[in-house]
């Protein structure tokens, strides 16, 4: 089974939120992990904001952004080109999302075909309903 993380869930991987033992168990499940190249910089962006708020001190973010770096190789990781920008803006105008969550959104329909049903890990409410209406399994 494919489990497409969006920035949400990947960061649950990493910074002890709730949610993050549920997302552990997904990825445990899964035959393949997959998220969008730009999960990346907002995972980044979720860490240095837990750090400026006390959430994680420099040496835990630190330890934080190197298990990231450690792992990203290990994610199928979905590239953003033109066909999925322009599929993320007809998904943000169909269902009014964010750009990036309809990114995520567009990234994980990407990869769901005949053989493939994708398990779209989320925790934002407006995306999860997209993607259910889209035809995507929410674990």
């Amino acid at each position: 089974m494919i489990l497409y993380l969006d920035t949400s869930a990947l960061v649950k991987l990493y910074v002890e939120e709730a949610g993050a033992e549920e997302v552990a168990n997904w990825v445990d499940d899964a035959t393949t992990v997959t998220t969008c190249r730009i999960a990346y910089a907002e995972a980044r962006a979720a860490f240095a904001r837990h750090r400026r708020e006390g959430g994680l001190t420099t040496t835990l973010w630190r330890r934080t952004v190197a298990n990231l770096d450690d792992d990203w190789s290990r994610f199928a990781i979905v590239e953003v080109t033109d066909g999925l920008v322009r599929s993320a803006g007809r998904l943000a105008d169909r269902h009014a999302l964010r750009g990036f969550d309809a990114i995520h959104l567009a990234a994980a329909l990407e990869l769901q075909d005949d053989r493939n049903q994708v398990r779209f890990g989320c925790f934002d409410t407006g995306l999860c309903q997209a993607a259910k209406k889209a035809k995507l399994v929410i674990p």
